[in-house]
């Protein structure tokens, strides 16, 4: 190889945003590039005689060591995934493309930062699934969640509750006050029903001012509707000033696995009859 090459090589790799390392069988750092100050916070002399694994998040040291073991085996690894802790303590999602080089014994690989695609990704991921207004799941995430739920209670012969939520006069609110304040309005409807559920159970907006409550591992009808009694306690509190004397009330319907129904379908289909069947009794009471 040309002598004029031989020295052009490491100018090549300086000027690279991604990051080079070259590591031993032992996982010592033997190399790195410049740009590891960009990616991790740390000079490249500060990680050269270090160990590579030292890096790396723990959450993800299992998977990273099967794939360290694939590429020292001959089997280049183009499009692994995974996390280090920068110097700083922040978290770095890094791309890597890696082989084994036998002759020289050393693990050859190129890191891009790839933390800003993952946080786009997991922004799609979200907006895919949740509604863009109250940050609940959406009618199809709810669904996904029935259908676990319906596996597992088949399972372990347990029970669970689905309620179907509508929130009255809706439409009178937004004629009168503006679809400004209906919005204001659903908002503190959703964080008003998360703070009546456990982290195990879903509230989910289905569309317009409907929402439903999927509850796990119910023991019995009576805590089932000792629920329902503590949102609509819970909703019938003053909204505050700010809501320009707007009171929130809903009409709540309910179906109990497997009692009221073996499929998602039917248990929906009884929760909304019985939610229906709730509004016109408050209908006829006022």
């Amino acid at each position: 190889m040309p002598a004029d090459l031989q020295t052009l090589y490491p100018k090549l790799i300086s000027l690279m945003l991604d990051t080079v390392f070259v590591v031993d069988v032992d996982n010592q750092i033997l190399f790195v590039s410049e740009a590891c100050h960009t990616l991790l916070g740390y000079r490249s002399d500060e990680m050269i005689g270090t160990l590579i694994t030292d890096y790396m998040h723990p959450d993800d040291l299992p998977a990273t060591k099967a794939s360290i073991i694939r590429v020292m085996n001959g089997q280049p690894h183009l499009d692994f995934r995974n996390r280090y802790v920068r110097k700083d303590g922040g978290i770095v999602h890094i791309l890597w493309s890696a082989r084994w080089s036998e002759e020289e014994k050393v693990r050859i690989g190129v890191a891009r930062d790839v933390t800003a695609l993952m946080q786009v990704e997991a922004e799609l991921t979200f907006l895919a699934h949740h509604d863009p207004l109250t940050q609940l799941p959406n009618r199809s995430l709810f669904y996904d969640r029935l259908q676990s739920s319906l596996r597992a209670a088949h399972r372990y012969q347990s029970g669970f509750a689905l309620l179907f939520l509508d929130i009255d006069d809706f439409k009178r609110i937004n004629d009168v006050h503006g679809h400004a304040m209906g919005d204001r309005v659903l908002c503190a409807m959703a964080r008003r029903l998360e703070g009546c559920v456990r982290e195990t159970d879903t509230v989910a907006r289905m569309g317009g001012d409907e929402f439903t409550v999927l509850l796990t591992d119910i023991q019995s009808a009576h805590a089932v509707y000792a629920k329902v009694e503590q949102i609509l306690e819970r909703l019938a509190e003053p909204l505050g000033d700010e809501f320009c004397g707007v009171r929130l009330s809903c009409s709540i319907g309910v179906a109990c696995y497997p009692g009221d129904g073996m499929d998602a379908d039917t248990l929906m289909s009884h929760a909304d009859d019985d939610m229906y069947r709730m509004k016109r009794r408050r209908s006829v009471a006022r």
